[in-house]
């Protein structure tokens, strides 16, 4: 079960950390090691991740110097990543966390290897993309146990799981910065480099997972499942969004805010090296220093929470992420455009430690990634529709898409945001029921 009550484990790998804590002058602490490993985990795993995302686009720009095949692009590596989402969850409620980590990131280090071996024999952008589609449905599996270690930690931690979740959203704003840098400075010198990098990443998180597979937190539970079909786990999970309010008003806002950022994410390098004139290195500067302000944003949330709880939090940042959409689109300059993606990823960095917190607080503990899956599922949906729209709009017109996509979120944040109040008492306060004490 996800909640057993914590052991001291006995194998030498596990009792390092302790030893480290002891040699220090404190006393060791098993929650606070394990923790620390799902950290390590979640922060190699995002870097890979971070730097796939943002510049297979770029890839792709390059090599086509064609906006719809860019948008193209991003419509056939997130459609797979979709349909991966909806047999994951169960997998991960299956078999643990921890191993289905272990599975993901090998697996991504033999794609990456293979990718690098095609590219070196001649293969050009068709490669990129199988490789962005590979890895990204990978991304999306590890991404869904990630999560569910998250969870269980910010359950643990009762009403401090929102320090948890804030770690983990620094840890996912420090990858968005670590990140493009990475992959740029690896693209600038050759394609081969990035995939070369890449797979460096890969073998670190499965060092990691390697680390976190016998935990004794969530230990396998096969025999706990009925089979089952992707069809009939997105119905389960579905269920569970359908019969908790605020969970489902807490994925819609999650969907709109993917949507712009899906709208910025692909058509940033249009706007930057088409209209703006700027190098394609360009890309990479403006989400390195935007993830900066969102790391900052993310600790200042975690301050105003302890004061003011989740709402109060989560309605500023929503509030901020609208106002800073409406200035991109309204960019003529690369500096004002950049401070627009700055402002909109620290805004959406509190945003998504609010609604990180008030989600795991929502969903059971029993199944929980089964109707995580579901929830990421819809919040990721808008991804296509993202690339399918800066597709069919020319490059001129990339402004106006942003503005439009602005106002759709202005009406969809108060409507989410209205049932949210309505339902504010089912995650501002958590309840003592689903939660183990700490040790």
């Amino acid at each position: 079960m996800l909640e057993h009550p914590i052991t001291t484990p006995n194998t030498t790998h596990h009792s390092l950390p302790g030893r480290w804590s002891a040699a220090l002058g404190g006393q060791p602490d098993p929650e606070r090691d394990w923790r620390l490993r799902c950290y390590v985990l979640r922060a190699s795993d995002g870097l890979g991740s971070a730097a796939v995302m943002y510049f297979v686009p770029l890839m792709i720009l390059t090599l086509t110097n064609s906006a719809a095949w860019t948008g193209i692009s991003f419509v056939a590596e997130w459609v797979p990543r979709l349909i991966t989402i909806g047999s994951s969850g169960p997998i991960v409620d299956r078999y643990s966390p921890q191993a289905v980590a272990l599975v993901t990131s090998v697996l991504r280090v033999l794609v990456s290897v293979a990718a690098l071996v095609c590219l070196m024999a001649g293969g050009g952008g068709i490669v990129a993309l199988l490789f962005g589609v590979a890895v990204g449905m990978l991304a999306e599996v590890s991404f869904l146990a990630s999560e569910s270690l998250g969870a269980q930690a910010s359950r643990r931690a009762g009403p401090q799981g929102h320090h948890v979740q804030s770690t983990m959203t620094a840890i996912d704003q420090f990858a968005l910065l670590v990140g493009p840098l990475l992959g740029g400075a690896l693209l600038l010198l050759s394609p081969a480099m990035f995939l070369g990098g890449i797979t460096v990443v890969a073998c670190v998180t499965t060092t990691a997972a390697w680390v976190l597979r016998d935990s004794p937190h969530n230990p396998p539970q096969a025999s706990a499942f009925e089979p089952f079909t992707p069809v009939a786990a997105v119905t389960r999970g579905l269920g569970t969004i359908r019969r908790t309010p605020a969970l489902a008003w807490l994925v819609g806002s999650l969907a709109i805010g993917n949507l712009v950022s899906g709208v910025l994410q692909v058509s940033a390098p249009i706007t930057v090296t088409k209209q703006l004139d700027h190098s394609s290195a360009a890309v990479g500067w403006i989400w390195s220093m935007a993830a900066c302000a969102a790391l900052l944003a993310v600790t200042a949330a975690r301050r105003a929470i302890d004061r003011h709880g989740l709402y109060p939090v989560g309605l500023i940042g929503a509030v901020l992420m609208c106002t800073a959409t409406v200035t991109a689109g309204l960019s003529t300059s690369v500096v004002e455009y950049a401070a627009s993606i700055a402002a909109m990823m620290a805004a959406e960095g509190a945003l998504t430690v609010v609604l990180r917190t008030a989600r795991a607080r929502l969903i059971p503990a029993d199944g929980f990634a089964t109707a995580l899956a579901a929830s990421v599922l819809l919040v990721l949906a808008p991804f296509p529709l993202a690339g399918a729209l800066v597709a069919a709009a020319p490059i001129t017109s990339m402004s106006h898409l942003v503005l439009a996509v602005a106002a759709v979120q202005v009406v969809a944040t108060v409507l989410c945001f209205r049932g949210l109040w309505k339902h504010r008492a089912d995650y501002e306060h958590h309840s003592p029921a689903t939660n183990t004490p700490t040790s």
